[in-house]
């Protein structure tokens, strides 16, 4: 079950670190419909995360299969990822709503 969350787990997460780097690219080419509908969908998922203590409600899921607490215990990521993912990420989030804002 644990492999099937972390799986889960890591299509989810790359859909959205797909859509956080996508955004400037389509607010660069000027597909700003584009650009403004992944800025939504990423916040949709801010706001899970504000609601859930700032972890995905998958973190929980998969604490209840294992005991060990490393920040990728739940994900197929490196740890080094794992563990700055909020903080890069949230970073290239708040860059690419600022260059969509400018475009």
């Amino acid at each position: 079950m644990l492999r099937l969350i972390r799986l889960v787990h890591t299509v989810v997460w790359a859909l959205f670190a797909g859509s956080i780097v996508s955004i400037p690219v389509f607010a660069h080419r000027g597909s700003m419909e584009i650009a403004w509908g992944l800025i939504g969908l990423v916040f949709v998922e801010v706001v899970v995360l504000v609601a859930n203590g700032m972890r995905c409600p998958l973190t929980d899921v998969a604490r209840r299969y294992t005991g060990d607490r490393r920040d990728n215990f739940d994900i197929y990521l490196p740890l080094w990822l794992a563990r700055y993912n909020k903080l890069i990420f949230g970073t290239l989030y708040v860059a690419g709503i600022a260059y969509t804002l400018m475009c």
